[in-house]
C-alpha cells in the first residue's frame, strides 16, 4: 500500500528507518532477545502521520488473511512498537493501527518462516480515503464454503482467494462505487456493484451458483459501524459465533425487534437470563449468594465502563444502542472483559 512501507529486517533497514523516522534504532541485542526461531516475525512501528512521533499504547488490529485463527487486538509499548511471533500456518495477514478515533489504513504483509517483517503505520489525523471489503462466499445451491475462488475488484490489480471458511479480505479500495468479480472453476461468474465507504468496511454475503444450476446469484451486503468496528465489536462477533462463544445483537437487529427496554432484548432472547430487581442476572450459575443456587448478577458495561449501582434501562435506551455482547460465564469471556468479578457473565453495551 502506497505510504506504507513493508521493510525486511536488517540492521542497517532498522537505522534508516529509525533516522527517517526520528526514533532511536534498537540495538541488534534488542532484537535478538526477540528471536522467533524458525517462525516468521512482525515488528510494527505505529506512528501520527508525519511519520516522526511514535504513537504509545496505539492498539494494533490483526486479522489472518489465510490461517483459521483469532483476529489479534493489542497494544504498542512505550516506544509504540509491537512484535508477534506468527503462528506457523500464518502466511499473511491485513492489520491496521488505531489511537482514539483515529486509524491509520490498512497494511497487507506476506509472512515467511524465519523473516521478520517490519510494518510502519501512520495514524492519519485527517479523513480516511480508502475502506475494505470483506466477505464468505458459499456454493448457493449447498450453503457450504467456496474455497479458493478469485475476488478482485474491476480496475485493480490485485486478486485474492477465499479461504478453508470462503472468506475473504481486500483492503485499501479507494471510496466509491466498484464492481466486485468472483470467479471459481464450477460456478457461474459473478460481478456486482459495491459501494466503498471511506475508513469502513463493507461485508459480504456471496452464494456462487454451480453452473448446471439455473439461478441468479446471490448477494447480501451490509457496511459496519465504524465505531463498532474500533471497538473490536465484529471480530468478537465472528469468533464468538464460531465457537459459540457469546450472543451479539447488532443495532438491525434490536431495530427488527423494537424492545422497550434493553432488559426485555437480553431477558427475552437468552435463556437463563432475567431480569432482578433491575438487575440481569444468571439463573443458571448458582453461585451461591446468601443461599444455594441463587441468581448470579451480571456485571454490565457501557461503552467499555462498567456500570456501578443503578439498572441498565435507567442508563441507556434500545434507540441508543449500536451492539451488545452478552457472555454467560468465564469460560466465554474475552480477555478485555475477563477476571473474577465477571464470573457470573457479563453484558456489554456499546452506543451510537
Amino acid at each position: 500500500m502506497p505510504g506504507f512501507p513493508n521493510l525486511r529486517s536488517s540492521t542497517l533497514t532498522v537505522a534508516l528507518a529509525a533516522l527517517t523516522l526520528g526514533i532511536p534504532a534498537r540495538p541488534a541485542a534488542a532484537q535478538g532477545e526477540q528471536d522467533c526461531g524458525d517462525r516468521a516475525s512482525l515488528s510494527v512501528l505505529v506512528t501520527d502521520e508525519s511519520g516522526l512521533m511514535a504513537l504509545p499504547t496505539a492498539t494494533v488490529v490483526l486479522r489472518w488473511t489465510a490461517a483459521e485463527r483469532m483476529p489479534v487486538r493489542d497494544i504498542a509499548d512505550s516506544d509504540g512498537r509491537f512484535h508477534l511471533c506468527v503462528p506457523r500456518d500464518a502466511r499473511g495477514a491485513t492489520l491496521w493501527a488505531e489511537f482514539g478515533d483515529e486509524s491509520s489504513e490498512q497494511s497487507v504483509v506476506t509472512l515467511e518462516p524465519g523473516a521478520t517483517t517490519e510494518v510502519v503505520l501512520r495514524v492519519l489525523s485527517g479523513p480516511v480515503r480508502t475502506g475494505r471489503i470483506i466477505g464468505q462466499i458459499r456454493d448457493g445451491v449447498t450453503e457450504r464454503p467456496v474455497v479458493t475462488a478469485a475476488v478482485s475488484v474491476l480496475g485493480r490489480t490485485e486478486v485474492v482467494e477465499s479461504n478453508r471458511r470462503g472468506r475473504f479480505v481486500l483492503s485499501g479500495v479507494t471510496a466509491g462505487e466498484h464492481e466486485l468479480q468472483v470467479q471459481r472453476i464450477g460456478y457461474a461468474p459473478l460481478r456486482h456493484a459495491v459501494t466503498v465507504t471511506r475508513g469502513l468496511t463493507t461485508d459480504m454475503e456471496i452464494g456462487l451458483v454451480p453452473t448446471p444450476v439455473e439461478m441468479e446469484p446471490i448477494v447480501a451486503t451490509v457496511t459496519r459501524l465504524r465505531r463498532l468496528e474500533i471497538k473490536g465489536f465484529y471480530e468478537r462477533k465472528l469468533w464468538g459465533e464460531l465457537v459459540s462463544g457469546g450472543t451479539f445483537f447488532t443495532a438491525d437487529y434490536i431495530e427488527r425487534w423494537r424492545p422497550l427496554r434493553v432488559s426485555q432484548l437480553v431477558s427475552e432472547h437468552i435463556p437463563g437470563i432475567r431480569l432482578a430487581r433491575g438487575v440481569l442476572v444468571n439463573t443458571r450459575m448458582g453461585v451461591g449468594f446468601g443461599r444455594a443456587n441463587a441468581p448470579c448478577p451480571m456485571n454490565v458495561y457501557i461503552d467499555g465502563i462498567s456500570l456501578r449501582g443503578g439498572g441498565v434501562d435507567e442508563a441507556v435506551l434500545p434507540i441508543e444502542v449500536a451492539g451488545i455482547e452478552v457472555y454467560k460465564g468465564l469460560a466465554s469471556l474475552p480477555a478485555e472483559f475477563g477476571g473474577f468479578r465477571n464470573r457470573c457473565g457479563a453484558v456489554v453495551i456499546w452506543t451510537k
